[in-house]
């Protein structure tokens, strides 16, 4: 067994070790209870309060305390049923079986990039071998994906916290790992589950189809009337198939549509205000009641259908980097998002080590994180409990958190282009003939 190997179950014991402990420390309940790590959405409590009166024959649905799907409560009846003494267990293996899943993406894709650089290694231009990954770099970088995602703070605190982020990263994980190995109806079935969670990630099927057409042209270079117009429409198709077979089936657990104004209706129209780490909490306070319609539509189409398409575009040869790209918009747009949306596409980022040294604002984003990490939970108490601030200190915070977010999305997606440029036009020189640099304004 190679020292890689070793190292990986090392890091899954002592990620292990570490949820354990929490879970059975007097913090659970402080970190479970914090705006950061629950929303109205993912709380346990709201889970455990909505399985209590479907078991005693309520409709959850009925009132204003459950918005998970009917799906999951039936999951989750069942858990409370016969395994309630295992939920700590649960909890921890499933973060861990995340982190497999994105170990498993990670090595996929860095198979791909090491195929498509030893492909166009003698295209690129003349003074660019710097810029290419050593092979050490496609060996280690799944390990990286995986110490980053078990070792990560906001990941441990979510599972700590016990939310169904939790689940929902779990099915997130695996459906990037489908993906990368071409499985239509995996990555397809897995998506259409989120979407009927938090309908957010249906634009992650975009990245689905493209990956699976780049697996089917390898197979069917023969086929000259195969074309990628088809798959996507295959893609469609069993993406629409499964998500309305999901409706269905909660409509029969249910026996009744009231899930879908609980649900969806609940993440699109933003009744609950509750701060949480988004935007839409405290504009929506602020909001004239007769303007809330077309800000909120401005606000849910920024989160969803704005930026599809472009990103698509530009980047159909990346479909990796468009499904992570899509995971922080997600994450940072949503209308209730939390810690765990944050840390796991934080996880996928090793992936593009490479990019590192292309990126201009790495020490600003990482300023912003550490400052805004420290000073929320800081602020929240100055605001709740000794009432010597308020609400507009703690959305600084969030909107600084959220600008964080921002810039670290646009350096990545800025840094893949330079890279690009560069391989094929070779590093930019002044005129004296010393290397320059392009630079983001």
């Amino acid at each position: 067994m190679d020292i890689l190997k070793i190292s990986t179950l090392v890091v899954y014991a002592v990620a292990g070790a570490i949820r354990f402990w929490f879970l059975n420390s007097d913090y659970r309940q402080i970190i479970a209870d914090r705006v950061e790590i629950s929303t109205p959405l993912n709380s346990w409590k709201k889970v455990t309060e909505g399985v209590f009166l479907y078991n005693e024959g309520t409709d959850p649905y009925s009132g204003d305390v459950f918005h998970d799907t009917p799906v999951g409560l039936l999951i989750y009846s069942w858990v409370f049923s016969f395994a309630s003494s295992w939920l700590n267990i649960i909890f921890v293996a499933c973060d861990l079986l995340t982190a497999y899943f994105l170990n498993k993406a990670a090595t996929v894709f860095m198979l791909e990039l090491e195929l498509k650089q030893n492909e166009k290694k003698d295209t690129y231009a003349a003074g660019t071998k710097n810029l290419l990954l050593k092979a050490y770099d496609f060996h280690i970088v799944p390990f990286y994906v995986l110490s980053a995602y078990l070792f990560n703070p906001y990941i441990i605190l979510n599972c700590v916290g016990q939310t169904t982020t939790v689940f929902s990263n779990l099915l997130l994980a695996y459906a990037l790992a489908s993906m990368c190995t071409g499985k239509r109806v995996a990555s397809c079935c897995s998506v259409a589950l989120l979407t009927l969670q938090s309908l957010y990630p249906a634009i992650l099927v975009m990245p689905a189809a493209l990956y699976i057409y780049k697996n089917e042209a390898k197979t069917t270079v023969q086929n000259k009337h195969y074309t990628w117009k088809q798959s996507f429409i295959y893609t469609f198709v069993v993406f629409s198939l499964a998500v309305g077979s999901l409706l269905f089936l909660s409509y029969k657990i249910t026996g009744s549509l009231l899930f879908l104004n609980s649900v969806y209706g609940f993440i699109l129209t933003v009744p609950d205000l509750k701060p949480n780490i988004g935007l839409f909490w405290y504009f929506f306070t602020e909001m004239f009641e007769h303007f809330r319609p077309l800000f909120i539509a401005a606000f849910q189409i920024n989160a969803t259908v704005l930026y599809m398409l472009p990103l698509t575009l530009r980047l159909r040869e990346e479909p990796m980097l468009l499904a992570t790209s899509f995971c922080a918009l997600i994450s940072v747009f949503k209308s209730y998002p939390c810690l765990g949306d944050v840390g796991f596409y934080l996880a996928l980022l090793p992936m593009w080590k490479h990019l590192y040294n292309h990126m201009q604002q790495g020490f600003i984003v990482a300023c912003f994180f550490i400052t805004t990490s420290v000073l929320g939970p800081v602020l929240w108490h100055l605001w709740i409990y000794s009432r010597s601030a308020n609400a507009n200190f703690y959305f600084g915070v969030t909107l600084a958190f959220g600008t964080a977010q921002i810039f670290l999305i646009t350096d990545i997606l800025f840094a893949y282009i330079k890279r690009e440029f560069y391989l094929n036009n070779g590093l930019p020189r002044d005129p004296d003939g010393k290397p320059s640099k392009i630079v983001l304004q």
